[in-house]
């Protein structure tokens, strides 16, 4: 099931206020940077392709996203990116890109094994030879659904200033490895709260490379945080890079 949290333009507008740039966008934008042709799969608002556009990015930026209402917000932001509407089951590339990126925890929306499996055989597909696929998915161990919830509000503004305010809570029981949970948005702008329900999939790592073994794809380089540090039990991150296996 893919989050449709942002799928509504009104909540779309709240997405940047509500996860605003931080050092995983640092991170992302350093490979970006060096990569002449990137894929950037759930993209979203599009903040990390317009920043390296902005930045001074010459070669091919595409962003590629479900929802439509996030690519609004992209589009507004940058015209000098390809913004695609879909989802990597809808659009195919072959060995274009030099970097494909899924940031913003957006792998874990592959909740299906065969879901998963398409969508890395795209990636690995959409790769070029000597390309690398960098993402990054919540470590299982530190149980990060644990704090989802109600008591827990975010408040955010969109470009207009008006302000609203979102809560998660995890829908019990949590079974395996997916997590449901509902995220609530509350505000002037609507009548009634804005309820939406999604499911993300957090595997280990012993799974995640087995998935990726699957599609041709093999660890280069793991992390447990976004300053390069090992990834212990502790680790709030899986921040995988892969290439191919031949």
């Amino acid at each position: 099931m893919v989050d449709r949290s942002f799928a509504d333009l009104s909540l779309a507008a709240l997405y940047d206020s509500l996860n605003p740039w931080g050092p995983g966008d640092d991170f992302y934008l350093g490979r970006v940077m060096s990569a002449p042709t990137v894929l950037d799969v759930g993209c979203g608002t599009g903040r990390l392709l317009a920043a390296a556009r902005r930045t001074g990015h010459p070669g091919q930026l595409t962003g590629l996203d479900p929802a439509a209402a996030m690519l609004v917000q992209a589009r507004r932001r940058e015209p000098g990116v390809e913004w695609v509407l879909g989802d990597l089951r809808s659009r195919a590339w072959y060995g274009e890109f030099d970097l494909v990126t899924m940031t913003g925890h957006a792998f874990q929306t592959l909740v299906g094994d065969e879901e998963l499996r398409a969508g890395l055989r795209a990636v690995r597909t959409a790769l070029a030879d000597d390309g690398r696929f960098v993402f990054e998915t919540r470590n299982p161990a530190a149980r990060a659904w644990e704090s989802w919830t109600p008591d827990r509000v975010h408040e955010a503004a969109d470009a207009d200033g008006t302000v609203a305010w979102m809560w998660h809570e995890v829908i019990r029981p949590v079974v395996g490895d997916r997590v449901t949970f509902t995220s609530t948005f509350e505000g002037v702008r609507w009548d009634r709260p804005q309820v939406t329900t999604s499911t993300l999939r957090f595997l280990d790592q012993p799974a995640l490379e087995s998935f990726l073994a699957e599609a041709g794809l093999v660890v280069e380089e793991q992390y447990g945080d976004w300053a390069r540090g090992p990834v212990t039990q502790a680790s709030q991150e899986l921040i995988t890079v892969a290439r191919s296996a031949t």
